[in-house]
């Protein structure tokens, strides 16, 4: 990344909230929906959305300056990524996630940082997952979301991963079992147990059986850092969970995940992780940051630091590889050890 040498740019980081308000609306009045049946003057889309022109064309316009959208004789289109990405029911759509989770509760949590950051946060303000996904509707909006982001990670992790020997997995802080699904749909005869909190299992019994994978995908309610797991398992999945709690309990999460692994047996940890020198990429430092701002305890991860934390634990054969461009990487290791 070249440094900042103009106002300009320095706005441009300051002003960044507001392009991303630009995008959240749009998905919330489905502008990009609207968009997909064809190219429109802001005076169809303000009758096919039901909102007034003056406050169409300013939304638009905004979206016509970040690249979302086009605007040619006054007709407005999707952009390419837009129509990909953005508009409900297509095969890659992930606007849910970003209206709900992103929108309606990621982005307040990040008035709390400066608090967290100086160590005053308010001791009611939330400071667990566990607090967070005790409230129903706050699992349900967070956990639909999650689970329409976490199926297109899962095809490729199924991809990328070999679990062909493995016939037990334990999904740690598993969600609604988005990634779960797609690894039993890769490999017929992995089972997965799931373990989460009280609400997102209650949901994710539900998208199990939608799957068509009841049989096979099983659910256990509770903390990951203090309920048993299962102790039979050939393989144990992380994703997303060490950056969600204190840094000081990952070393923990890495040896229980030894012990209750069968020999040979392998350790998938999928996370947000800046490179090395902590020099980027800019998506997955954000991520950490929002981390921050939710888990005043957690770590910024990074590949070394995941890889040393698990060879401590007695994993071995150690290989790293990318999941979400610029924002997420897998970590993929084998108990070596002795327990």
């Amino acid at each position: 990344m070249e440094p900042v040498n103009k106002a300009e740019e320095v706005s441009s980081i300051a002003f960044g909230f507001m392009a991303s308000k630009a995008l959240f609306v749009a998905l919330h009045m489905d502008l990009f929906s609207l968009l997909s049946r064809g190219s429109l003057t802001a005076e169809e889309l303000a009758r096919g959305a039901d909102i007034a022109i003056n406050r169409v064309l300013t939304v638009m316009t905004a979206l016509t300056t970040t690249g979302l959208v086009t605007c040619e004789d006054g007709r407005y289109a999707n952009s390419p990524g837009a129509e990909k990405f953005l508009v409900r029911g297509a095969p890659l759509d992930f606007g849910d996630y970003l209206r709900f989770q992103i929108d309606r509760q990621m982005f307040g949590f990040m008035q709390q940082l400066e608090a967290v950051v100086k160590g005053n946060l308010d001791e009611v303000a939330i400071d667990s997952y566990e607090k967070w996904m005790a409230d129903e509707d706050e699992a349900r909006l967070y956990s639909e979301s999650q689970h329409a982001g976490s199926l297109g990670p899962g095809a490729t992790l199924a991809r990328r991963v070999d679990l062909g020997e493995a016939r037990h997995l334990l999904d740690v802080a598993g969600g609604t079992g988005g990634m779960a699904i797609r690894l039993c749909e890769a490999n017929s005869r992995l089972k997965v147990t799931i373990l989460d909190f009280l609400n997102v299992v209650a949901l994710g019994k539900q998208k199990v059986r939608e799957a068509g994978l009841g049989d096979r995908i099983s659910f256990l309610s509770g903390n990951a850092l203090t309920t048993a797991w299962p102790d039979d398992v050939d393989a144990v999945l992380m994703s997303y969970l060490l950056s969600g709690v204190p840094e000081q309990e990952i070393p923990e999460l890495f040896e229980r995940a030894f012990r209750v692994m069968q020999p040979a047996g392998l350790l998938i940890v999928h996370d947000f992780m800046v490179d090395d020198d902590r020099q980027g990429p800019a998506l997955a430092a954000l991520w950490q940051l929002q981390h921050l701002a939710f888990t005043p305890e957690a770590a910024s991860l990074t590949p070394a630091a995941i890889s040393q934390g698990i060879a401590a634990a007695g994993f071995g054969d150690i290989e790293t590889f990318n999941m979400i461009p610029g924002m997420t990487r897998v970590v993929v290791s084998r108990k070596t050890g002795e327990a």
